[in-house]
């Protein structure tokens, strides 16, 4: 049993959801309005500031989809109310990180500089301080979509596990090897 889609989703003020015909499950909020089609097989129910996700049998399939469904209409709610942002950090010397609005461009070592466009429904803000690696911060409403740009973005350059160069999620370890040791 999905624990995850039994949970109830909490309304909070300022947060209006529609559910209409084919179960397309709209979310609008301060910081905007989101949508999500959701399985035709699962309902909706709405009652006073909370919201349940429902399934109609015990298959294997609506098991399946049940607690994705509910934590994607969860993600909306946050999105709308509160927002997401991600943190990327550039380790390596000479790697450099700056935008023109939402074109990303990035010196990672190649022969030649990186562009990048940042989809308009994210804010990019980039940070180059002097003592701390440069930065690149992603915010928006829309989980899947940052973590998607995120995820391309660290794809250009991951880090490795010798030196630790690379683009990494700040906060994010990566476990280092010992590497080549002198022979005698």
């Amino acid at each position: 049993m999905s624990r995850i889609g039994k949970a109830p989703i909490e309304i909070p003020a300022g947060v209006s959801v529609d559910v209409s015909k084919g179960n397309l499950v709209k979310v609008k909020g301060p910081k905007g309005e989101l949508a999500e089609q959701i399985d035709g097989d699962l309902s909706v129910d709405m009652s006073e500031g909370e919201l349940n996700v429902v399934r109609p049998t015990d298959q294997k399939r609506h098991k399946a989809v049940h607690g994705l469904y509910r934590s994607l209409i969860q993600n909306m709610v946050v999105g709308v109310t509160d927002g997401y942002t991600k943190t990327l950090e550039l380790i390596g010397v000479g790697y450099r990180c700056a935008n023109t609005g939402n074109l990303l461009e990035l010196s990672l070592g190649y022969s030649h500089p990186i562009y990048f466009y940042i989809p308009d429904e994210i804010k990019l803000v980039t940070k180059m301080e002097k003592g701390s690696p440069p930065t690149i911060e992603l915010e928006g409403i829309d989980k899947q979509l940052i973590g998607q740009v995120a995820a391309k973005i660290r794809a250009y350059r991951k880090p490795e596990p010798y030196k630790g160069k690379g683009i990494r999620f700040k906060g994010e370890i990566i476990r280092r090897k010992a590497g080549k040791t002198a022979a005698k």
